[in-house]
């Protein structure tokens, strides 16, 4: 059950960092790594390692175009 939440808080971050990765939207990004975070936190507690993986995933996106984008761009 907490796998599929974890997964759930992935698929509701990627929504978000996808689009974010147009230029001038990189702010975005800063609303879905608490998302991404609760994620990755439920997907550890559960017995299963696939919500975790995805979510970091979503997590290496969205800190790539943080970093390319200077942290706002």
């Amino acid at each position: 059950m907490l796998n599929l939440l974890s997964i759930l808080f992935g698929i509701v971050s990627l929504v978000i960092v996808i689009p974010a990765t147009i230029p001038f939207l990189g702010w975005a990004n800063w609303f879905a790594l608490p998302l991404i975070v609760i994620g990755i936190v439920l997907g550890q507690i559960s017995s299963s390692n696939s919500g975790r993986n995805f979510n970091l995933i979503v997590l290496l996106v969205a800190a790539v175009r943080l970093t390319l984008g200077g942290g706002i761009f």
